[in-house]
């Protein structure tokens, strides 16, 4: 089905030449005042010029556009615009795509065609801003006739719709190898002795181990010193809290903060999994969004990802009163649990200490939040005028502030997280892998 619209309009030349004609008629009614038909006639020839024009510029016979199915948010998506043509003498194609807020801002893209072996070819990247169905709707191409006078103008709707997914780019990035080779826990579930709270084996003391470790009772047995060894727990319970609230929409270097969270959640969840730990996702604003059971496998990753992916943007303040009782109404054992969310201003974060120091009595808690590189970027630059200098105090005040309520969860027992959003993923990798080495969860 194709959509109605004009078939073919003048191009700028064409434009340019009929102003261009305007002191023309004037000089030529002025000299022969008989003549003044001409004028309407040399603007009606270059109408008829134009639509010849048109004409001959050639038919759009098909125009496909190639979109892969899945893509992740931030990420690049290539999109590619293959059209065929009848009898075309045009040397360049224009198209314009009509795209989803969600593939990019201002829901347009623009792009040139190129002749190619078999048909008119263009290609374009687009880096997702949000999660979610991204339509592709429609699209719209533009050649010009040989003249240069006039150029058709030909729309088709697309069926098209890319599901726009978390991003899992850290999962295959060398940083996060390298961090697993080095780490307690990698890839491969083992044993790793002298860290831990579960007890493992006895063995002979030796220089330069802990001597909390040495079991008195079985060194007098044995007549020399013995240590007991330690095996890092398995099956810890971890629950990733995600704020989905208006603060955590806010974009930060271009991705909402949510996005952020989930693609850091979701990397340690990987790595938590390897090492038989069971994960769930959790999801909140003004009421529960989502509560996933624990997953214990590997191969069992996919539900968290799809759970992740579903978590929408709310314009509205989360209920941490009502999210974080629910949660812990559903953890019957201790848990290490994960929570990302942020804030503006003490006020704002009063309820929010209150129910995360509930949670702290029973599991352990980390807090993640990521660094406002916008504040810290007023109060470092160099300021020009006195408006500067208002902003740099201000925000020096709001950064102040913003440690304080920090420095409050830290003294109730909580452990925080805070760094900037490129980074984030690893210090909460360091974090967890800190939280299972001291065994706090067991």
């Amino acid at each position: 089905m194709k959509l109605k619209g004009p078939p073919f309009q003048p191009t700028a030349r064409a434009v340019l030449l009929l102003v261009a004609m305007a002191p023309l008629a004037l000089v030529i009614a002025a000299r022969v005042p008989a003549a003044w038909v001409l004028a309407p006639a040399l603007a009606g020839a270059l109408l008829v010029l134009v639509a010849l024009d048109a004409l001959f510029a050639g038919r759009l016979a098909d125009v496909r556009v190639i979109a892969p199915a899945d893509a992740e948010v931030g990420q690049a998506v290539r999109l590619t615009v293959l059209a065929d043509f009848e009898r075309t003498t045009a040397r360049r194609i224009e198209a314009a795509l009509a795209l989803d807020p969600r593939l990019i801002d201002g829901g347009r893209l623009a792009l040139t065609l190129k002749q190619g072996p078999d048909a008119w070819e263009g290609e374009a990247e687009v880096s997702p801003v949000r999660r979610g169905p991204g339509a592709i709707p429609a699209i719209w191409l533009r050649w010009n006739g040989p003249l240069g006078l006039g150029q058709r103008i030909a729309q088709r709707p697309l069926d098209l719709t890319v599901r726009v997914r978390p991003d899992l780019s850290p999962l295959r990035s060398g940083e996060l190898q390298l961090f697993l080779r080095d780490a307690d826990l990698g890839q491969v579930a083992r044993r790793i002795r002298g860290a831990g709270a579960e007890f493992e084996a006895l063995a002979d003391y030796e220089p330069g181990m802990d001597r909390r470790r040495i079991d008195w009772k079985s060194s007098a047995r044995h007549a020399r010193l013995v240590a007991r060894e330690y095996e890092t727990e398995r099956n810890t319970q971890i629950v990733f809290a995600l704020d989905c609230g208006q603060t955590m929409c806010e974009p930060v270097a271009g991705l909402a903060r949510i996005d952020r969270a989930i693609t850091a959640a979701l990397t340690t969840a990987w790595v938590a999994l390897k090492g038989q730990d069971r994960i769930a996702l959790f999801g909140f604003a003004a009421r529960p969004l989502v509560a996933t059971p624990f997953v214990a496998a590997p191969r069992d990753f996919h539900r968290l990802q799809d759970a992740a992916a579903s978590l929408d943007y709310h314009a509205e303040e989360p209920n941490f009163t009502l999210a974080l009782a629910t949660l812990a109404a559903r953890l019957k054992r201790r848990s290490l649990v994960v929570v990302f969310s942020d804030f503006t201003d003490p006020t704002s974060a009063e309820l929010m200490i209150e129910n995360v120091g509930r949670l702290v009595e029973r599991h352990v808690v980390l807090f993640v939040v990521m660094e406002d590189a916008e504040l810290s970027g007023i109060v470092t630059a160099m300021p020009e005028d006195l408006d500067d200098v208002a902003q740099a105090v201000t925000a020096d005040a709001l950064l102040r502030q913003r440690q304080q309520v920090l420095q409050r969860l830290r003294r109730l027992g909580v452990r925080v997280v805070e760094a900037p959003h490129e980074t984030i993923g690893l210090r909460l990798l360091d974090a967890y892998l800190s939280v299972k080495r001291r065994g706090l969860v067991g």
